[in-house]
C-alpha cells in the first residue's frame, strides 16, 4: 500500500520524511512520481487529479490537506470513497491565535490607533472592559468551539451561532434560522468561521450584516465566497459597521485596484490566519489511516450532503 501526497512540494518533503519515520511499511510518492500507481490507496491533496480512477484505480481514501473542502469537485469524486477533512492541533491554535489578536484589536482600539500614529496625533481613547465586547462567531465547529473557548478566558461576552444545536460552557449558542437574527442583534464582533456549501456562499451580505449593531466589526476567516465585498464597503462607509478584518477574498488576491486594499477601516492578510502544521498533520492522517482500517469512523470525515 503506498501513500500519495498532492500539494506543496516543500511540504510535501517534510511529509515523506515524517512518514517514512512513524509509518516505514506505508509506501509514500509526492505528486507527480506516481510509480505503480495500482499501489496507491491514500491520497493527500489540495485538489485531486480530474480523473481520480483513470489516473489512480485503487484509491480508497482522500485526505484535504486543509481544513475544508470546498475546493473539491465532489461530482468527480466517486461516491464510495470517503473524503476527510484536517483536523489537526496546528490548525486550530493558528485560527485561535488569529481571532483573538483581531478581536483585542477592535476592542482595544489598535485600528484606531494605527490612524492616529499616521497623523501624529498622541489621543488616549477610554478603555473598555472586555465583558463589554460582545463577541458572535459564526459556525461552532472545531474550529468555532477553540476560539470561543479561548476568547471567554480574557472576559469577553461570547455567543455563537450553527445550523443545529449546541452547548459551549461559558457560550450563549443560538442554533437555525429562527435565532440567527437574535445572535446578530447582540454581536458587537461578528468572527466567521462558517465552511463554505450552496447554503453559506454570499451569507455575508448587507441584509445579514445590517442586523449587527451600529458600529459592529467583522473579522472574515472563513471563506472568500462567503463575502458580499460590495455590500461590506458600502456599510462601511455609512457607518453601520466598523471595522472588517479580512484574511479570506474572492478572488484571491484581489486585484490590486480593489477599493478594499485602500479602505482606511479594513485590514487584509494573505489567508495565514491557520495553516496545517507536517509535524501535527501527518500523526492525524497516520492515526485516521489506522481508524479506517479497524472499520472506524475517521476524524473529520465529509458528509456530502452537508458539503462538510
Amino acid at each position: 500500500m503506498t501513500f500519495l501526497y498532492k500539494a506543496d512540494p516543500a511540504r510535501g518533503e517534510i511529509w515523506a520524511r515524517l512518514f517514512a519515520q512513524r509509518a516505514p511499511e506505508l509506501g509514500f510518492r509526492l505528486w507527480p512520481d506516481l510509480g505503480d500507481t495500482a499501489d496507491i490507496r491514500y491520497l493527500a491533496a489540495w485538489q485531486p487529479p480530474d480523473d481520480i480512477l483513470g489516473t489512480l484505480p485503487n484509491l480508497e481514501v482522500i485526505f484535504s490537506v486543509g481544513a475544508g473542502v470546498d475546493q473539491f469537485d465532489f461530482g468527480g469524486i466517486p461516491a464510495h470513497i470517503p473524503v476527510v477533512r484536517m483536523v489537526e492541533p496546528g490548525i486550530v491554535e493558528g485560527m485561535v491565535e488569529y481571532v483573538c489578536q483581531g478581536v483585542l484589536s477592535v476592542h482595544r482600539d489598535i485600528f484606531e490607533y494605527g490612524r492616529q500614529q499616521q497623523q501624529a496625533c498622541w489621543r488616549e481613547i477610554p478603555v473598555r472592559p472586555a465583558s463589554s465586547c460582545r463577541v458572535g462567531v459564526l459556525g461552532l465547529g472545531m474550529l468555532g468551539t477553540a476560539v470561543l473557548e479561548r476568547l471567554r478566558l480574557f472576559g469577553y461576552a461570547c455567543a455563537g451561532w450553527s445550523r443545529s444545536a449546541r452547548a459551549i460552557a461559558g457560550v450563549t449558542c443560538y442554533a437555525g434560522a429562527e435565532e440567527l437574527d437574535a445572535f446578530l442583534s447582540r454581536t458587537d464582533v461578528l468572527v466567521c468561521l462558517l465552511p463554505l456549501t450552496s447554503a453559506t456562499r454570499g451569507l455575508l451580505d448587507a441584509k445579514l450584516l445590517g442586523k449587527l449593531p451600529r458600529g459592529a466589526s467583522l473579522i472574515q476567516t472563513g471563506r472568500g465566497a462567503h463575502l458580499q465585498q460590495q455590500d461590506l464597503l458600502r456599510l462601511l462607509d455609512d457607518e453601520h459597521l466598523r471595522y472588517a478584518l479580512l484574511d479570506v477574498t474572492d478572488p484571491e488576491p484581489l486585484p490590486a485596484d480593489h477599493p478594499l486594499w485602500a479602505h482606511p477601516r479594513v485590514r487584509i492578510t494573505p489567508h495565514i490566519a491557520s495553516a496545517t502544521r507536517p509535524e501535527t498533520a501527518v500523526v492525524a492522517v497516520l492515526d485516521n489511516i489506522e481508524r479506517y482500517r479497524a472499520g472506524l469512523p475517521m476524524i473529520g470525515q465529509v458528509d456530502r450532503e452537508r458539503g462538510y
